[in-house]
């Protein structure tokens, strides 16, 4: 079952790939010459598109005008984005009757999987990956976004083509043969919206229903670790033994409401009371109240209509920058959670018998038992194997007994005392919850029961569009201390852990200063070659005292196949003399510092020699505006391209720069107290940008924490300290939501082992901690994570990097679902190179110290020659203490 989870979160939490707009002309030129020829019957439907202005156009998606043969047919059809450019799609109008279609959705994708007018869904959806734009059923009223909100689509992120699925589940409308066109108009824009709206679905997948038992819940819930996004608007879909369906955002413990509906109801988008955002952190969790009686077997997940469902779509947008269009759910990952789940979940919301009429041949299905229901019409679906994304639109395809809903207003919300809705919750789960033919000796109580749930479910009503509150500030910031917590007993949801097969652990010469990722996720190390800072490398006034030994004639730059570690490319060579920082722009910049130098560089990474920026003054240790003392780290605005310096073993101070160069301020001073106060620094050693925030963090090394700063005002925000820091704090790494860090290596006297650090940068929280079992961590350096969690660590000492990886991306399992056998396999590197072979093949490298590849090392494992570097001494200093 977790195979099949894990399948189902890789088919759809992708995006596709696209291309871009042409000329409004030539788009309608081009979109009039390929429309589809559609039966006579199909009124509305010749004109694909239509021009609304000079920015928007309507899109018509409908079905050529078909005939199902047999009931529970699927039939799919495609309609290509008529212009390569992006475009958003910011309005649905549905076409269809529930006396013909059950359900119909609507999907985005590069590729469908048929070129035919249409085709039976059996044979797939899309070739590649799909995302829910669109769902309707039992008659739903339109569905209309937020304004400034939109649904990207084409450009190069967006999707090619739409693919309609339609579910015919009862084909007696059918008698007379005519045809069908049923689909939805779409409303579109090519003006960039600020907002981009996305799905996500809340979906059990292994829910079974005990035949004649009469509550049954159904609970679903996950951790939330994307940025930002705000619902607007839910739907919810059971089949017919489902009562009700409740989504909420947990936060601290605190329950918050996204949804509560009967589905059994129209099954349309309706929009949140209050809109709701949910943060990195924050736990969604939902739960389907069911029925078992009136069935004589138990009652499975499955895409039948004698089978059920349970699911809850959120539509929900975010940031542009940041948007994510499909995320799904089908895990609870915290059970124990729903013990305190409102009472409101567990009450089902009552359907008036004069809202409901039963329709076809699935009228019967009511009170007869799953047996009869297989006499029926049931028919046996058989899924090839690798046709994936059939099963994914069988298991959202929301096969049910088909219900005509003539009157439904909901007008009016629950107002009520938690301690009455709590008694009804006690005695609701207690009690029948299906329509009534048993003992008279309940009917009262029953009654009474439904009474008290009528006063307390009555809606307000919902209006038709929900707008973002005006007043309302649209940023991605982060919830503050004490909000949006990383629950400390669910920290095994996040652990990392060495990837064992990565050969780069034993594959690196000199010193390893500095690490970070490319925009394409290639490692790129910072290392010194055969130069090696120690108590000799410079003077009590900080001047570099080997200068004779000439600039590093190695490349020291390398950049890294994050799987193989096969070195991709190297630059660097002739130009420093004690590297230290290592940081990468938005535009693959690389940022480097030299504490010999005193400088720092900003260099092209297509291999040009000559810096394209040169910030201090050659071998000149200085504190003013034009000068560095030994500066440690850069960090560059991705919006703004404002750098930041970190000044460093000799000064105490952050120094802010134009894009251009240009000094604009200072802050910081040194720290002279054993409690520091906010601002002082001794040894700023490490920058971290929270470029959505607003912030910068700085690993005050010697001082054991990390600190926060606003970056407009210099303003001090937070400290981050731990115990289990120990005295140092050597660097840090910020990826959404989490704040990665390692420290340094313990006094004489002291406990704290040295170890690598993940925090929920939302409240400081450490959530977990690892260290590698290949070597061990003397000086880690260095640190930098992807957004996916995998983490590297570079150490100074053991010329070493490390690579981490969430656990659950290091399994290996095979797994068996519904007759497909799926073979799981999780990034990890495989292969290697020898680098004393690549070394040896260049100017001023020799093999030492890289052909290990025989043993797995050990924890004492030294250079050849056994000798250990005393790195990293600001100064000479009076008496023997650890590298600073």
């Amino acid at each position: 079952m977790a195979g099949f989870r894990s399948l189902l979160v890789l088919l759809l939490v992708f995006q596709s790939s696209c291309l871009g707009f042409r000329s409004p002309l030539s788009v309608f030129k081009r979109f009039k010459e390929t429309t589809r020829s559609f039966s006579n019957e199909c009124l509305g439907t010749t004109r694909p598109v239509i021009p609304v202005d000079s920015s928007d156009f309507a899109l018509d998606i409908r079905m050529p005008g078909v005939i199902p043969k047999q009931s529970d047919t699927y039939f799919c059809m495609s309609v290509h984005l008529p212009m390569d450019e992006e475009a958003f799609v910011i309005d649905f109008k549905p076409h269809a009757s529930m006396d013909t279609v059950h359900h119909m959705l609507l999907f985005g994708c590069n590729m469908p999987a048929s070129t035919e007018n249409y085709w039976f869904c059996d044979e797939g959806t899309c070739t590649d990956k799909a995302n829910i734009l669109y769902a309707w059923a039992r008659n739903a009223p339109p569905t209309r976004l937020p304004k400034g909100v939109g649904f990207r689509v084409g450009g190069e992120t967006g999707s090619k083509y739409f693919v309609l699925q339609v579910h015919y589940g009862d084909i007696s409308a059918f008698r007379d043969n005519h045809k069908d066109c049923s689909g939805v108009s779409l409303h579109l824009t090519r003006l960039p919206q600020p907002l981009i709206a996305g799905m996500y679905l809340m979906m059990s997948v292994d829910t079974v229903i005990p035949a004649g038992e009469k509550v049954v819940n159904s609970d679903i819930s996950c951790h939330y670790k994307k940025y930002p996004m705000h619902v607007f608007a839910y739907r919810v879909h059971t089949h017919h033994l489902g009562k009700v369906v409740s989504g909420y955002r947990v936060r601290n413990g605190q329950w918050t409401l996204i949804g509560h509906q009967s589905p059994q109801l129209p099954q349309a988008f309706y929009p949140v009371e209050h809109p709701v955002d949910v943060s990195f952190g924050d736990i969604l969790a939902a739960r389907c109240v069911f029925t078992g009686e009136g069935r004589t077997e138990a009652t499975h997940i499955g895409g039948t209509s004698s089978d059920e469902m349970c699911n809850l779509y959120i539509m929900y947008y975010m940031e542009a920058k940041h948007a994510v269009s499909f995320m799904t759910c089908t895990q609870n990952i915290a059970p124990d959670l729903f013990r305190t789940i409102p009472p409101e979940a567990n009450i089902p919301i009552p359907v008036k018998s004069d809202m409901v009429m039963m329709h076809g041949h699935h009228k019967e299905t009511v009170n007869k038992d799953k047996t009869s229901v297989l006499q029926q019409s049931k028919r046996e679906e058989v899924l090839e194997q690798g046709d994936f994304y059939s099963l994914l639109s069988k298991l959202l395809g929301e096969r049910e007994d088909v219900v005509h809903v003539h009157k439904y207003n909901p007008t009016e919300k629950a107002e009520s005392e938690s301690d009455l809705v709590a008694e009804i919750a006690n005695v609701v789960q207690k009690k029948d919850l299906g329509q009534s033919d048993a003992r008279e000796s309940a009917e009262h109580e029953r009654d009474n029961a439904l009474l008290v749930r009528d006063r307390i479910h009555k809606f307000h009503k919902l209006a038709s569009t929900l707008r973002p509150a005006e007043s309302r500030v649209l940023s991605l910031q982060q919830p503050l201390p004490g909000e949006g917590t990383w629950e400390p007993e669910h920290t095994g949801d996040f652990h990392v852990e060495e990837a064992l097969d990565w050969p780069g652990v034993y594959l690196l010469p000199g010193q390893v200063s500095g690490i970070a990722l490319d925009p394409t996720n290639n490692l790129v190390i910072f290392h010194r070659g055969n130069h090696v800072w120690d108590g000799n490398s410079f003077d009590s006034k900080f001047i570099y005292q080997q200068r004779g030994l000439g600039p590093i004639e190695e490349d020291t730059i390398l950049v890294i196949d994050p799987n193989n570690a096969a070195v991709l490319q190297s630059s660097g060579k002739n130009l420093f003399y004690l590297p230290h920082g290592l940081s990468i722009d938005k535009d693959g910049n690389y940022w480097v510092t030299d504490v010999a130098l005193h400088q720092v560089f900003k260099l092209n990474a297509n291999n040009e020699e000559a810096p394209l920026l040169i910030l201090g003054k050659s071998m000149q240790p200085g504190s003013d505006q034009n000068h560095f003392c030994q500066p440690t780290d850069v960090a560059v605005d991705p919006d703004t391209g404002t750098i930041y310096v970190s000044d460093g073993y000799c000064n105490s101070r952050i120094v802010q720069f134009s894009p251009s160069g240009k000094f604009i301020t200072q802050w910081g001073e040194e720290s002279t107290e054993s409690n520091p106060k906010p601002g002082q620094f001794s040894v700023p050693h490490s920058l971290a940008l929270v470029p959505h925030l607003g912030q910068l963090c700085v690993a005050d090394r010697e001082n054991g924490r990390i600190q926060c700063f606003k970056t407009d005002t210099k303003e001090f925000v937070r400290e981050i300290k731990h115990a289990s820091f120990g005295r140092n704090v050597f660097a840090i790494s910020y990826i959404p939501g989490l704040l990665f860090a390692v420290n340094g290596k313990p006094y004489f006297e002291d406990q704290e082992p040295v170890q690598g650090f993940v925090m929920n940068f939302s409240n400081g929280e450490i959530i977990d901690v690892f260290k590698p079992v290949r070597k061990h961590f003397d000086m880690p350096h260095d640190i930098t994570a992807s957004e996916d969690g995998t983490v590297y660590v570079g150490d100074a000492h053991t010329n070493t990097v490390w690579k981490f990886t969430t656990t659950e991306k290091m399994e290996h399992r095979s797994v068996k679902k519904a007759g497909i056998e799926v073979q799981e396999i999780r990034g990890k590197g495989s292969g290697g190179l020898n680098l004393g072979n690549f070394f040896a093949s260049r100017k001023g490298y020799s093999r030492k110290g890289f052909d290990r590849l025989s043993t797995e090392g050990s924890d004492q494992e030294k250079d050849d020659d056994g000798s250990e570097s005393e790195e990293e001494y600001s100064a000479p200093l009076p008496v023997p203490a650890p590298s600073s």
